[in-house]
């Protein structure tokens, strides 16, 4: 099969990353590699209050990687996400290959500091300001 680029996003256990950030998301990249895989761009994306609790975990960190794989080893991947205990969750979208080199740049390029995309202000000074990006996310009660 031939080597496509995907999309990879991990949601991590927050309490974990947070304790040693480098192990846990250092955990990505090794099983990808481990499979033959190239990784091109792996960061942190955000960290936030999920939804609904999973693996009964509240916070998660999310890890956005752009990876190639040969594809009939995404399979295997999902199956070792699965099995990993700091992975709580994951997604792979398969990029189109005319795309590729845009993504990356600009996953490369991302800002470190978080952004709210309601009023374009860096995150910290939205939520000093008295705004709540997690209130969002909650399911309203009916």
């Amino acid at each position: 099969m031939t080597a496509n680029v995907y999309e990879g996003m991990f949601i991590l256990d927050a309490n974990r990353f947070g304790r040693d950030p480098e192990a846990v998301s250092g955990q990505i990249p090794a099983m990808i590699e481990k499979l033959g895989g190239e990784i091109l761009v792996s960061r942190l994306w955000e960290e936030r209050r999920l939804a609904f609790p999973v693996k009964g975990q509240r916070k998660g960190a999310y890890w956005l990687t752009y990876f190639r794989l040969d594809g009939g080893r995404l399979a295997d991947l999902r199956q070792q996400c699965r099995i990993a205990e700091d992975v709580l969750r994951s997604l792979f979208l398969k990029v189109d290959p005319r795309i590729v080199e845009a993504l990356v740049a600009h996953a490369r390029s991302a800002s470190a500091t978080p952004r709210d995309d309601r009023d374009d202000k860096p995150k910290e000074v939205a939520v000093a300001a008295g705004k709540d990006d997690d209130s969002k996310l909650e399911p309203k009660d009916q």
